[in-house]
């Protein structure tokens, strides 16, 4: 790894040679001005010296005026080199002796100086007086080279010798002491330019330091591990947030998209409402215009039949679609048989079909097929099937339903070759009040709840059921999957011959809806029955008493007394054990029927009421007899 000048490393090597360096620099100036200054002060010393021993040695030459023995005295200075110019003075400042080096001549103040010594241009001069007895008989002069530059030069030399090689010294102990300080910030270093080029808080700085470096090392590992810790809270935290943001983001889109299949739903039930009360409209103007003309009137009955069957399809269907949300719906499950199914199935749609003018195809197992379900609901599973192909095939087209057995599975096929289904409403067609074809100028009419409703049941059942198509304009496909029962058909009962009878009724109606009563109660009649009509409780409860009725239909909703109390009432009348109690009420949920039941009614019709229904009970008034016996 290379290290440039900005480095920890670098940085701690510098300083180490800067603290080095300005050490050794102080202490070579302190030791450098100390040696000029010994060097000075030896120098006066020794040259103070020479004057006094020669001032010692010339005392008597002076007292005996004997020049030569002062002369000779001066020239034992050539022994010493740096003396450049000696002289001795008499007591009245006269030159007595002097000296001078070889090839120099000496300039020699003219008189004696105070005693001491002076230092000028590199040169030193002494002046010491000559005492003898203390007689001051003359003075000593002299003058010796003085070279404090040369010296300051030499031992600066030698001090800047000495510094390098301190400094040399001091960068090598450095760079390898200076390791155990910079390697762990080193690696601090590396890991965190790592975690930052990475991301990565699960790294940490290796080693087992001591001392202030471990402390920040092991600080430094728990620094990364609490931010590791709370990066992952906040990523989770970010991506929890994330998901709830989805989530209400798909809530909010699934609301807007269900306020606006809820008003298409809306106008879509106005309309479908209004549109068989228009053909009831008129088949009643036809009947009250030609009520002589026994064929407009039985047009006229077949249309608004018809448009009948067709609205209270459409308040079954969500009815039902109703009771499966709620939770209330139940089905009566037991054995079924395939081919009886579906000619329920077919019974209510095959006019509807025709009309069309559609080519209906079937394509059933030989062999019987029993099915555990409700026969009811497995019908209507069909109807609505049959009816969606009927309803988006244009006139004239193909509508086929074929089933066939895969081990325990009954797959049931219903196609046609209509207007086909887009791929992206393929997983959208089972949706409540959805419709493949939303505008306002489609010409096939629905609330959008059939295929939800067959779907529902069908889960209902066990089973499952998908759509397919090849697109818009090819056709569409719905595949339903039931499971079948596999072992032996159980002996069906029959019904003997003496429960079979054709005689006539009294039959009690109470219904406060005076035109619906009155013509049912004219059919009846019509039938040879003998029939009894009231139009509230208090009076139903009368004429039960006085006719004991074997019939008997109540409204629930009766005047002064209601259907429910009214049965309670008829029931403890001494015949009225005998009477087939029928409730018949707009009242068709699941509650409603239990509530029937426990008040003492047979059975429960919900309006609007076919003849057909009544016939039916009426019918099967032998076996009811038997059975309550």
């Amino acid at each position: 790894m290379q290290h440039d000048t900005g480095s920890v490393r670098s940085k701690m090597i510098w300083m180490a040679l800067a603290t080095t360096f300005v050490a050794l620099l102080t202490a070579s100036i302190a030791m450098l001005l100390y040696d000029l200054r010994t060097f000075q002060q030896y120098w006066v010393d020794d040259l103070t010296t020479q004057a006094d021993i020669i001032a010692s040695a010339s005392a008597p030459a002076l007292a005996f005026n004997d020049a030569r023995t002062a002369q000779q005295n001066l020239a034992m200075l050539r022994a010493r080199p740096q003396i450049l110019a000696g002289a001795i003075y008499t007591a009245g400042g006269t030159r007595f002796a002097s000296y001078t080096q070889a090839a120099r001549e000496a300039a020699y103040p003219a008189q004696p100086g105070a005693p001491g010594y002076a230092i000028n241009k590199g040169e030193l001069t002494v002046f010491h007086k000559i005492v003898d007895n203390g007689e001051v008989l003359g003075t000593v002069y002299l003058r010796a080279r003085f070279d404090l530059l040369g010296r300051l030069l030499n031992y600066a030399a030698i001090l800047g010798a000495v510094l390098l090689a301190a400094l040399g010294i001091a960068a090598l102990v450095a760079t390898r002491l200076q390791k155990s300080i910079t390697d762990p910030l080193m690696a601090v270093a590396d890991v965190a330019r790592e975690v930052m080029e990475k991301r990565d808080f699960g790294l940490r700085v290796p080693g087992n330091n001591s001392g202030e470096i471990g402390v920040l090392v092991a600080a430094f590992n728990d620094m990364l591990a609490e931010i590791g810790r709370r990066s992952h809270a906040l990523q989770e935290s970010n991506l929890t947030l994330e998901h709830e943001m989805q989530v209400r983001h798909r809530a909010e889109e699934a609301l807007l998209l269900a306020d606006r299949r809820k008003d298409e739903f809306l106008a879509t039930l106005a309309h479908e409402l209004r549109n068989p009360l228009a053909p009831i409209r008129t088949g009643l103007d036809i009947l009250r215009i030609r009520s002589g003309d026994a064929q407009a009137t039985q047009r006229a009955t077949d249309i608004m039949e018809r448009q009948l069957r067709q609205m209270v399809r459409l308040v079954d269907d969500l009815l039902d679609v109703s009771r499966i949300n709620t939770g209330k719906f139940a089905i009566k499950m037991g054995r079924v048989e395939l081919k009886a199914v579906v000619n329920d199935a077919l019974e209510v749609v095959r006019s509807y079909i025709e009309l069309h003018g559609h080519e209906l195809v079937i394509d059933l197992p030989d062999r019987p097929v029993f099915l555990h379900g409700d026969a009811t609901r497995l019908a209507q599973i069909l109807s609505n099937l049959l009816n969606n192909a009927a309803k988006y095939t244009n006139r004239g087209g193909r509508v086929s339903l074929s089933a066939r057995v895969e081990e325990r599975s009954l797959i049931v096929n219903v196609a046609d070759n209509g207007i086909g289904i887009a791929p992206d409403m393929l997983n959208q067609v089972f949706e409540m009040f959805v419709q493949v074809d939303s505008t306002l100028e489609r010409t096939n009419a629905g609330l959008g709840v059939g295929l939800s409703l067959a779907r529902r049941l069908v889960e209902l059942h066990g089973g499952t059921i998908e759509a397919h198509s090849h697109g818009v304009n090819r056709g569409s496909e719905f595949v339903v999957r039931l499971p079948i029962v596999v072992e032996p058909e159980l002996p069906a009962k029959t019904i003997p011959a003496s429960f079979i009878t054709a005689e006539t009724y009294r039959i009690l109606l109470a219904d406060d809806n005076v035109d619906f009563v009155n013509s049912i109660g004219a059919l009846l009649s019509a039938m040879g029955h003998s029939v009894v009509i009231t139009h509230n409780g208090p009076d139903a409860l009368t004429a039960a008493a006085r006719f004991c009725p074997d019939y008997a239909f109540l409204d629930i909703g009766l005047p002064q007394m209601s259907g429910y109390d009214l049965a309670r009432g008829i029931r403890r009348l001494s015949c009225g054990s005998m009477t087939m109690l029928i409730a018949v009420t707009g009242w068709g949920q699941e509650k409603d029927r239990q509530l029937a039941f426990e008040a003492g009614f047979d059975h429960h019709m919900v309006k609007p009421v076919r003849f057909e229904q009544i016939e039916e009970i009426l019918g099967n008034r032998a076996i009811n007899k038997k059975a309550r016996t």
